[in-house]
């Protein structure tokens, strides 16, 4: 799936760019009906609300679960992002988001790559979000919110928020989020929440400040979140585990576009249980030669 020139120019001014109903409602089941399974497993990477045993986010769907590890090679997920960094590109981190009914818990103002610059070492922005709706996401059910333009401030300083929530997240001082919702409109337009039925997609700058609220409503909202880095823009630190920030930087290699509703043979290297290795962490900084040697022990290790 290439961009046009107009998207590409939105996506510069704006900061993302929402694909409603891009998938089918046949391929949005084949990922819907995964989920439970999903959640209902007692592992270190499905991380739960404080308080409640409804998941979070669930981490590294796509090294266990057949229809995730499609997505994760699907064309109309990965070209975009291609088209806009100019650059293959390997998959950083790949989380079912569940904003369940009623226990949904809130996501603080915050840019993504902020994280991944301070926990990973990801040397610049040349990373991109990718998110897919499994539920309706309306008004009422705790809809993504962004700051339109607000990646063009670049990166900013962040406190790192270890009490709000069940994760830790670097966040953005609320005066400044005062400012930028300003400057990007106000009440007109300075925030905007892209909505649309499941099936919809949403690509958005490692940049762009964004949150959520709590979802109180009786709805879910379920939506996976797939983070796709530039394959020379690789991390340079395992500090955190290997299910939160992979450690194989080959590119993707991208399946047909019908990959959802046909069984093109992916693999599975955590079917049966992570590796011990993927717990490992490590302050050290990679050597030069990180993406060969990086793929290399995540083939050894599964």
């Amino acid at each position: 799936m290439r961009l046009t020139e107009a998207q590409r120019e939105t996506f510069r001014r704006d900061g993302y760019l929402f694909f409603p109903s891009l998938f089918s409602p046949r391929e949005v089941a084949a990922l819907a009906d995964a989920v439970p399974g999903l959640y209902a497993r007692r592992e270190v990477y499905n991380v739960r609300e404080k308080g409640s045993d409804a998941v979070r986010t669930n981490f590294a769907a796509h090294m266990v679960s057949e229809p995730y590890a499609r997505l994760a090679r699907h064309p109309r997920m990965v070209e975009p992002v291609i088209d806009l960094l100019g650059e293959r590109v390997y998959m950083h981190q790949f989380k079912i988001n569940g904003k369940m009914a009623f226990e949904g818990d809130v996501w603080q103002w915050h840019q993504d790559y902020g994280t991944w610059r301070n926990d990973d070492l990801m040397p610049s922005e040349r990373a991109m979000n990718v998110a897919i709706f499994l539920d309706d996401v309306n008004e009422f059910n705790g809809p993504l919110m962004f700051i339109p333009g607000s990646h063009a401030k670049g990166v900013i300083d962040a406190k790192h928020d270890v009490t709000t929530t069940s994760y830790p997240l670097w966040t953005l001082d609320h005066d400044l989020i005062r400012q930028l919702v300003e400057r990007a409109g106000g009440r007109n337009g300075g925030i905007v929440a892209p909505k649309g039925p499941a099936g919809s997609m949403l690509v958005f700058h490692s940049c762009l400040v964004h949150a959520s609220t709590s979802n109180l409503s009786p709805f879910d909202r379920v939506s996976v979140y797939l983070s796709l880095c530039a394959v020379s823009n690789h991390i340079r630190r395992f500090k955190r585990p290997e299910y939160i920030a992979h450690r194989d930087f080959a590119p993707i290699e991208v399946l047909p576009d019908d990959c959802l509703l046909k069984p093109y043979p992916v693999e599975l290297p955590w079917r049966d249980r992570m590796p011990a290795s993927a717990l490992q962490t490590s302050l050290d900084v990679l050597p030069d030669d990180a993406p060969v040697r990086a793929a290399r022990v995540a083939g050894a290790a599964h």
